[in-house]
């Protein structure tokens, strides 16, 4: 049986587990379906070794449930920053990681034989040029060398310009701890500030979603991929159902929700000839394909269809290509004004109109008004008729009164259907 290893080879593995603890927690082990128990313990243990003060157990009869408790408020930098800091490796790896970086620290441009006999002569290491030559690759393909040619021979050399010009600008620091707080790849901030040793103490966070910083290698491929207006291939995880499928798609732009912090990548997909929303925690891999000739075109027609966009969704339910919806409200002039003001400024692209003192009508036209139930649940009292040209939205909305009002006891309905209110 091997040992136990904190080091992950496979992040997209670890990402499932991590997210699961902290979005849902409150499983069991029999409960987590991916792999096996021994894979669970693995998993398990590891969040523990790197968030041991977040983790939470709480004793089922079952089994102990596991999950993550993270105030954002409470917090000066994002915990799972840690998850991204566990890559395995190899003796020849952190050998070689630490020597050659101290070797380029002089700031001099040295091929790969030269570093090489610079490893033996000066640190009494031996190592295959063409071993250090796959090091120092690599090191130049992710940005920790600078790689070039000078004549006919390629030289690396180490860049720290940008700590060097860090380490005399103080007055920047507090910019990379609001940084990495509150932007995308916020893990970038973390890393400067944990190289100039300076530990934020002046910004928190009171709703910061966390947990969406396990997606940022996909949202790096995919806003790659849009900045080169290629076509890319997608592999994806069904939330609901956990089967795997694959989608040829263009992405075009990232959604996220203000309310949720749900990202979610727009892509147009030419075998439908139609806009798809897909939620970026479900997306496991992406490969770049062919460049797309009328990209800028799938932009624009983007931009207009967005007008008729509720939320992410571009699927009619009712079978057209836009859906109506009309809701009438009745509130008190001039003391509830302000649900008007809420309704006009809230109304996303759609219609307030005045019918008579003390009733006002909204209408609007999108692409899905199923998207709309929660928002429309929000003026449930004030609502005195409600139509949509989708029949089940309007079902799905009288239904859950029927429902409140059994519940409460508050009202019933006539020998037509009409929901009444006891007064």
């Amino acid at each position: 049986m091997s040992d136990f290893q904190e080091l992950v080879k496979s992040f997209p593995k670890t990402r499932e587990y991590i997210r699961d603890f902290f979005v849902y927690g409150f499983k069991t082990r029999e409960e987590f379906k991916y792999k096996s128990s021994r894979t669970y313990d693995n998993e398990r243990r590891r969040l523990e070794s790197w968030l041991g003060g977040y983790v939470r157990k709480d004793h089922a009869a079952n089994g102990s449930n596991i999950s993550l408790a993270i105030d954002s408020n409470l917090l000066d930098t994002n915990p799972l920053f840690q998850v991204w800091k566990t890559k395995s490796f190899t003796d020849n790896d952190i050998v070689l990681h630490f020597l050659i970086l101290d070797l380029l620290r002089d700031g001099t441009e040295r091929d790969v034989e030269e570093i090489t006999d610079c490893l033996l002569n000066q640190y009494e290491v031996l190592f295959e040029a063409q071993t250090v030559r796959r090091k120092c690759n690599a090191y130049g393909k992710e940005g920790l060398l600078c790689k070039k040619k000078a004549g006919k021979k390629v030289v690396f050399s180490l860049d720290d310009s940008i700590v060097t010009w860090l380490r005399s600008n103080e007055n920047i620091w507090d910019a990379l701890a609001f940084y990495q707080m509150a932007d995308v790849f916020g893990i970038i901030g973390n890393e400067l500030s944990e190289q100039l040793d300076f530990h934020n103490e002046t910004f928190r966070v009171k709703h910061s979603f966390f947990v969406y910083t396990l997606e940022e290698e996909i949202l790096l491929e995919l806003l790659d991929a849009m900045n080169r207006e290629m076509n890319v291939k997608l592999e994806i995880r069904s939330s609901k159902r956990g089967n795997v499928s694959t989608a040829v798609c263009t992405p075009l732009q990232v959604f996220t929700s203000t309310r949720s912090g749900r990202r979610f990548l727009c892509a147009y997909i030419k075998r439908n000839k139609r806009f798809t929303c897909f939620r970026l925690d479900t997306v496991k891999h992406v490969s770049p394909l062919e460049p797309c000739s009328h990209y800028g075109e799938l932009r624009e027609k983007l931009d207009r269809n967005r007008q008729k966009l509720w939320g992410v969704s571009f699927q009619s339910m009712g079978g057209r290509h836009l859906d109506k919806l009309v809701m009438t409200i009745q509130m008190r002039e001039p003391d509830e004004l302000y649900i008007v003001d809420r309704l006009k400024r809230e109304r996303r692209g759609g219609t307030v109109t005045k019918i008579q003192e003390n009733i006002y009508r909204y209408e609007i036209e999108v692409f899905d008004c199923n998207e709309m139930l929660p928002w429309i649940r929000t003026f449930i009292g004030r609502i005195v008729s409600f139509e949509c040209t989708v029949e089940s939205v309007r079902w799905q909305f009288y239904q859950e009164l029927r429902t409140m009002y059994r519940m409460y006891e508050i009202g019933g309905e006539d020998s037509n259907g009409t929901i009444f209110r006891n007064t």
